[in-house]
């Protein structure tokens, strides 16, 4: 067996054969080469600017070191909102954020509440101050320690006259012109086809982000509005990526992200996805699928619910045909959607606060023997309501 001397020695002579020596005598170390990850860029429409076409959806984490991670790995736009965790959610965005430049990310947020839109019929209530969303704007820029957000979306657009409302593009206009923000844009999750024509049609907004995944009914009416927009020089982002995440309540059964990420990505007018991961690991897979966004032939597959009995999945449309079916006036998407942050998303305080803001009271289904409501997606919507109705109760401290 060598000594350690002559150990050390042969080890410097071979370093020094391939040409490492100069570092390990100054005092550098050595580490394994990392494989370098490759990243697929698309321009967000007249914005100019050029973004990976995977960003990062904030909602489900309360990790600010998974922020950091993705900065460092490459991830540029962060999409966040005051409504996630009562604005606790923007607070450790910009805990993450401050040991980094200014120009090495971008932020996406909205502000507002649930109640100021009517689920029924996609409008804005009558009497909804706009100032207060200014209000609640400033705030989340305070929260997050910035002086000014990338974008800054108006909440909830959905229906054509929503979208023109005109007190509410006044002060989007006024936000963008003040500095607050560079571009201003709609989120949108029910009627996307109305809201995303109005964007354009409306002549004030830079960037769209719209609910589109492998399971969008009326996919060719969404996406000839994408490409109306996209023909305006509108940038285009897709939320709601995962299409519930799980097939089953039980979380037995993952839907393949790197399959739902794929089929989104093969549309070239959605410009960059924000899918909500929580850990390292969904980080890298997510990076990953630009090695090849090719869907495999298995991928496809497993696009495909596994059975016939989880053929209704967690992801509801936001479609909004049930609501005129209840009698009880449930605004049922809404208690949906909060089902599938629950059992999808396993992130109960989204849950909840979607929960209470859909107005359901603590009785729901309690006059009806038979449910009267068909789900175009089969839903057992009594029984999703039954179940989640329980979060209702729950103190918020105990979450």
């Amino acid at each position: 067996m060598q000594n350690r001397r002559k150990f050390l020695k042969n080890s410097v002579l071979t370093l020094t054969g391939a040409g490492l020596a100069p570092k390990v005598l100054s005092g550098a170390s050595v580490e394994p080469l990392k494989k370098e990850k490759k990243f697929i860029y698309r321009t967000l429409g007249r914005t100019g600017i050029k973004i990976p076409v995977i960003s990062m959806g904030t909602a489900h984490t309360s990790n600010p070191n998974l922020i950091k991670m993705a900065l460092d790995e490459g991830v540029k736009l962060f999409a966040t909102a005051e409504f996630y965790t009562n604005g606790n959610n923007q607070i450790m965005l910009g805990e993450a954020i401050q040991s980094h430049p200014r120009d090495s990310f971008m932020i996406m947020t909205t502000a507002g509440e649930l109640h100021y839109y009517e689920q029924e019929d996609g409008m804005y209530k009558a009497g909804t101050d706009p100032g207060k969303i200014l209000e609640h704007a400033m705030s989340s820029l305070e929260r997050m320690k910035v002086d000014y957000v990338d974008i800054f979306l108006l909440p909830f657009a959905a229906r054509r006259e929503s979208v023109f409302y005109e007190p509410f593009l006044k002060a989007m206009e006024k936000f963008k012109k003040d500095g607050n923000a560079k571009f201003i844009g709609i989120a949108t999750h029910s009627y996307q086809h109305e809201a995303i024509r109005a964007a354009v049609d409306v002549g004030i907004y830079d960037v769209v982000i719209t609910a589109y995944n492998f399971r969008i009914q009326k996919k060719e009416e969404i996406e000839e509005a994408i490409q109306y927009a996209v023909d305006a020089g509108l940038g285009i982002i897709a939320m709601k990526t995962m299409a519930g995440t799980y097939w089953d309540k039980e979380r037995t059964k993952p839907i393949n992200s790197k399959a739902a990420l794929k089929w989104i990505l093969q549309n070239e007018n959605i410009h960059t996805t924000v899918p909500g991961f929580t850990t390292y690991e969904q980080l890298n897979q997510n990076l990953s699928i630009m090695d090849d966004l090719k869907l495999t032939n298995e991928e496809k597959m497993d696009l495909e619910p596994p059975s016939e009995e989880l053929s209704s999945g967690l992801y509801c449309q936001q479609c909004n045909g049930c609501i005129e079916q209840c009698f009880q006036g449930i605004d049922i998407p809404t208690v949906m959607r909060s089902y599938m942050y629950a059992y999808g998303y396993d992130d109960l305080k989204l849950a909840q606060k979607t929960l209470r803001s859909s107005g359901l009271t603590k009785a729901p289904c309690i006059n009806c023997t038979e449910c009267n409501v068909t789900c175009r997606m089969d839903f057992d919507v009594k029984g999703k309501i039954l179940d989640i109705e329980r979060l209702y109760k729950v103190p918020e401290e105990f979450i």
